[in-house]
């Protein structure tokens, strides 16, 4: 893909469209590079209509960036930014918070992103929140079926006043990082739905566009194949590490879901680079998505 930074055209409110296991930043020490193709899995639909809660208000136009996008588990310093920003990637993700988030995040304040917006990246915002029960490791922050509605909410919340701080405005993205685990497991999958939904909520109400990052084969298959749309993220990002940079042609379920720049792919991990003096390992994304909107 060729880099972009255009705004998508308005839309009247934020839509509710929309591995064999391994780890993304919730240790970066602990990765390890693993998945399993999912099948194909068809369902009915394309794009969801909003709630009637969201569709009376008037929100910003969305901020679309269409091109390569890296992840790196710490924000890079500042000088590391303008030295890597020389075209081949045109905007990265930043953990922005979440119990479960990884590593420390020194260069990450709202002085960085103003900078780094100004060296013209584009930046996307991620939330390591609570993850599934019956998911194996250690978290900081684990649901339960009991309280996975009530953490969704709290965690909601905490990820719109970390964006906001970091002066990222309402009608940004926020991406929330679900990693993988059993989605056969029925009461496992039902307490993530009920998170997801409970974050969304908080999202769509505080005016923030709800994104979510998930593995192919397990945590985004959760998403892109319930049939209950209501509360489901509008804006899906994929792991599935076949080293293609496309977001349409290996894309697992129907072609009607998350249409309209709604779709982001992680293709590659643990990819050391080196730009100017600054030497990286990020991960690869093809992104045509929602991004953070700076003010």
């Amino acid at each position: 893909m060729t880099e972009s930074g255009n705004s998508g055209a308005a839309r009247p409110a934020e839509p509710a469209r929309r591995g064999r296991q391994g780890s993304h930043r919730l240790s970066k020490r602990n990765r390890y590079v693993a998945w399993g193709a999912a099948g194909a899995v068809v369902v009915a639909g394309g794009a969801f209509a909003a709630t009637s809660a969201s569709a009376a208000t008037t929100w910003p136009a969305q901020k679309t960036f269409t091109g390569r996008a890296f992840d790196t588990c710490t924000a890079p310093s500042a000088a590391a930014m303008k030295a890597w920003r020389t075209g081949f990637y045109g905007a990265a993700a930043v953990y922005i918070g979440g119990k479960n988030r990884g590593c420390a995040q020194p260069n990450l304040t709202k002085s960085w992103v103003k900078t780094v917006n100004s060296q013209g990246w584009k930046l996307i915002p991620l939330y390591v929140g609570a993850q599934p029960p019956c998911q194996t490791g250690t978290r900081n922050e684990k649901m339960t079926t009991s309280n996975a509605a009530s953490l969704g909410t709290a965690d909601g919340k905490d990820a719109v006043a970390k964006a906001a701080a970091l002066g990222m405005k309402a009608g940004s993205a926020l991406y929330l990082d679900m990693e993988p685990y059993d989605i056969k497991n029925a009461s496992c999958n039902k307490a993530v739905l009920s998170y997801v939904r409970a974050f969304d909520r908080v999202l769509r109400g505080k005016i923030y566009r709800a994104g979510y990052y998930g593995f192919s084969s397990s945590s985004a298959a959760a998403i892109a194949t319930e049939k209950d749309r209501t509360d489901l993220p509008g804006n899906l990002w994929y792991a599935k590490w076949d080293k293609v940079n496309t977001t349409t042609s290996d894309w697992p379920w129907s072609k009607s879901l998350y249409t309209n720049h709604s779709r982001a792919h992680q293709y590659m991990v643990n990819s050391k680079e080196k730009r100017g003096a600054y030497t990286i390992t990020v991960d690869r994304n093809a992104w045509d998505a929602p991004v953070a909107i700076i003010g």
